[in-house]
């Protein structure tokens, strides 16, 4: 360990002869050890390290250890999460990892509408037989952005988005056209689109949109966001790994920031443990 310090910090210390004397080692002992092969195992190590911080900078910090781990043994290189865990911790990286918060559910006052066809039940078999949806806001300078999401349980895909400077029920409508025009849904009323009860999702113009496409309208219980946990996991994923580290100075540069997360990366290429750690059109591939 002496030999390795006074290697990596020999300029600091003065000359050589000097810094040995310090150091409390042999200057001959000293230029034998810079002599040395690195062993295999100093090999494994540092080529780990390397894998691990390029994982962690390709993904921009979002990741933390078990997510690296999955992406290291995609590439073939299996390591364990603990190890995974040391090497972070070592190099000091840290992802941007989740803050759980435990609500207690609102009791259902008498007269309560029981209109939940979902009741937290988000896992489903198939594409195209439950989508979720809410409303979300995004601080620029100019004022706020409202992102209106559409995601399908199934493989957790966002399948319509819409963003606008005005919270109408434009916004919602205009994500759920776009969910349809892409998905191509039946319209035969086998398909749920869960809500949580917002006023652009109450309207009479959203209403109308979803009966003209054969969908079925469920929605959450008021003040009870877990009944809608799909959405406001997305949302909350969004925010803490895009845009709480940015600044917008305008709603233009807010949306090419959030198209770009959602359609290049959230979609295809980030990982979701519920998915069994693979992107939402991995998952689409491989089961639907």
């Amino acid at each position: 360990m002496r030999f390795e310090f006074l290697k990596e910090h020999r300029g600091e210390i003065g000359p050589i002869k000097k810094a040995c004397g310090l150091m409390k080692v042999s200057k001959s002992g000293f230029y034998e050890y810079l002599g040395r092969k690195k062993s295999d195992a100093q090999i494994e190590r540092e080529a780990i390290e390397g894998f691990v911080v390029e994982a962690f900078e390709r993904h921009k910090g979002r990741y933390g250890y078990r997510r690296i781990n999955r992406e290291l043994r995609k590439s073939g290189i299996v390591v364990s999460e603990k190890r995974v865990l040391r090497i972070m911790q070592k190099l000091g990286l840290a992802g941007k990892g989740a803050t759980r918060k435990h609500r207690i559910q609102k009791k259902v006052e008498p007269g309560d509408p029981r209109l939940n066809l979902v009741e937290r039940a988000f896992t489903v078999g198939e594409r195209n037989r439950l989508w979720v949806g809410d409303i979300t806001y995004i601080p620029t300078r100019e004022g706020w952005l409202y992102l209106a999401a559409v995601i399908d349980a199934f493989s957790r895909k966002v399948v319509g988005w819409s963003m606008s400077e005005r919270i109408t029920e434009k916004v919602a409508i205009d994500a759920m056209e776009q969910a349809v025009g892409r998905e191509g849904p039946p319209d035969d009323g086998s398909l749920v689109f869960h809500d949580d009860q917002g006023a652009q999702y109450t309207s009479r113009s959203f209403q109308r949109c979803l009966d003209s496409h054969g969908i079925v309208q469920s929605v959450s219980r008021p003040g009870t966001p877990l009944d809608n946990a799909v959405a406001e996991s997305f949302f909350k994923t969004l925010k803490r790994e895009l845009v709480k580290e940015r600044s917008y100075g305008t709603r233009d540069e807010a949306k090419q920031d959030i198209f770009k997360y959602i359609e290049l990366y959230y979609n295809r290429v980030r990982m979701h443990s519920t998915l069994g750690y693979m992107s939402p059109v991995e998952y689409e591939r491989q089961y639907a």
